[in-house]
């Protein structure tokens, strides 16, 4: 497989990862805890291994390799946070350094695509890669509200005064996971776009 056609099924994994997820993260009634964190679970799986063949891809050291790579480490801790641990402080904190990562790796990878922008490729992979960013730090910020809520209910031995903090969590959660997916399906219409091109 050649590397334009290796960070074709990178970002197409990817993308299918990042909708994986959102669906795992967004409180469907139909949806059970078990199967909403087998799909968190999942799709941070996809993530992780679309992202790394998007790094394998591009060959030669650039800053968008590094950012792929960051991007496959944040998804990996967040699926060892998800597969080690319970459900707790240590996990929370594992998510949210997870989705910093990815957040960092995306704006590395954004910083690379600046450079070149002269097809409508880059365009799209442009404002993939932004939305991304936003999405991944919506989701550090609705964990770090939920990590806020445990500390609250552990200290006073109550949920008094974390429902609020749980609430914004869960919403900034749900939007962060659907504007990453979106980023991310733009940034496969980019990959597609630009190996037509090539």
């Amino acid at each position: 497989m050649e590397n334009g056609q290796l960070e074709v099924v990178g970002a197409a994994i990817a993308a299918i990862g990042t909708i994986t997820a959102a669906v795992g993260s967004t409180p469907f009634w139909w949806l059970s805890e078990q199967a909403k964190y087998n799909l968190n679970l999942w799709g941070n799986l996809l993530q992780g291994t679309g992202n790394a063949l998007e790094a394998n891809g591009q060959g030669e050291i650039s800053l968008e390799k590094i950012g792929n790579e960051i991007q496959a480490v944040g998804n990996s801790t967040i699926v060892a946070g998800l597969l080690l641990l319970e459900e707790g402080e240590v996990q929370t904190r594992l998510t949210i350094s997870g989705n910093l990562m990815q957040a960092l790796g995306g704006a590395a990878a954004l910083g690379d695509e600046l450079k070149d922008d002269s097809n409508i490729g880059e365009v799209y992979s442009i404002v993939g890669n932004i939305m991304q960013i936003i999405g991944n730090s919506m989701q550090a910020l609705g964990d770090g509200y939920d990590l806020r809520a445990e500390e609250l209910e552990e200290a006073t031995g109550t949920d008094n005064g974390s429902d609020e903090d749980n609430n914004k969590g869960e919403v900034l959660n749900v939007f962060g996971s659907w504007i990453q997916a979106g980023g991310s399906v733009l940034s496969f219409i980019g990959q597609v776009i630009e190996e037509e091109e090539e």
